[in-house]
């Protein structure tokens, strides 16, 4: 872990929980509509549900950024073809059971697997090029 670039992965954790929050923040009310809940204003988030979102997304992107160090000298193609294994192996066959054995709606876990996707090619690619 000593040989990973600390500021590409603050950088990248910022990034992808910019990203998650502005892909809930479009997809909220569809994400609602789909559970049959009512759609309501309600303000932002309390201050330790962002705190933790944030150590999640930190989490995350230094699983990554020490994924894409372990390549050796990573190239972007490299690094994003690891974003695409990653977000296959995990989020989606995580969804995928969840459809299957908990009858989530494939719309609802489509929305959670799109943010995945976005926000693993957005932090491969920073780690990638600025690590």
């Amino acid at each position: 872990m000593a040989d990973l670039n600390f500021l590409a992965v603050g950088a990248a954790t910022v990034v992808a929980f910019v990203i998650s929050s502005t892909w809930y923040a479009i997809l909220g009310n569809q994400m609602m509509l789909l559970r049959g809940a009512e759609v309501i204003e309600t303000g932002p988030p309390p201050p330790w549900k962002i705190a933790v979102e944030f150590l999640r997304n930190a989490v995350v992107v230094l699983a990554i950024a020490w994924g894409v160090s372990q390549l050796g000298p990573a190239d972007l193609s490299s690094a994003l073809g690891l974003a695409l294994v990653v977000w296959v192996a995990f989020p989606v066959v995580l969804l995928a059971g969840s459809v299957i054995w908990e009858d989530v709606q494939t719309k609802l876990a489509a929305i959670h697997a799109g943010d995945w996707l976005v926000k693993l090619l957005a932090v491969t690619a920073i780690v990638a090029v600025w690590g």
